[in-house]
């Protein structure tokens, strides 16, 4: 049984803005450099601009938000966690989006019990989304929750009949749910399942 293959989408939107604070030109060049940074895919760079940026001003959301991108892009889940939490903590409203894109970063670390959270967080604020149940779905295939998984996977299906990623992904959930079953007789003692798991397992 080849390893399980996540399908992950992930909703990446970097802030572009005039920063309209009389003097603090500082800010607004770190800003726009970062963004270019990023745009030319030279993720550390973009991290250590808006870094600057955020010690200049460190109540500027947009710059945690695009940090957090960026740190995304480099690899860095932890930190890119983090600055997804700071925006998410501000008092403007967290939107889809940042659920999404921090949830993302929690698959990325193998952290499926908070990107459950994050994706149902995502649901909640837009039950339209099909990406958002896909990798729940993933998620809870992840913590051996094949049940919940392929729920989450129907509904993708309901929605997108011909995506053939979450036919995959719900194929692999009911192989897994049955390999489980396997174990469990053949542990019991039963010759037969221990030869469908050895099948399964190849």
């Amino acid at each position: 049984m080849k390893n399980y293959k996540a399908f992950i989408i992930m909703f990446l939107f970097v802030f572009f803005a005039d920063i309209a604070f009389a003097g603090d030109l500082d800010i607004q060049h770190y800003f726009d450099e970062g963004n270019t940074y990023f745009n030319e895919g030279q993720y550390k760079k973009a991290i250590e601009s808006y870094s600057r940026l955020i010690a200049i001003y460190p109540d500027f959301i947009q710059g945690y938000y695009n940090r957090g991108l960026a740190y995304y892009r480099a690899g860095k889940y932890d930190e890119a966690v983090a600055d997804y939490s700071r925006v998410i903590s501000s008092p403007a409203d967290a939107n889809a989006e940042l659920y999404s894109n921090r949830a993302i970063a929690y698959l990325k670390k193998g952290d499926y019990e908070n990107a459950v959270k994050d994706y149902s967080s995502v649901i909640s604020i837009n039950p339209t989304l099909p990406e958002a149940y896909h990798n729940r779905g993933i998620a809870y295939a992840n913590t051996g929750k094949y049940d919940e998984a392929i729920a989450d996977y129907n509904r993708v299906i309901s929605m997108k009949p011909k995506d053939l990623n979450v036919y995959l992904s719900r194929g692999v959930a009911y192989t897994k749910k049955a390999m489980a079953d396997f174990r469990r007789a053949c542990d019991e003692g039963s010759q037969l399942a221990c030869d469908n798991l050895k099948q399964l397992s190849k």
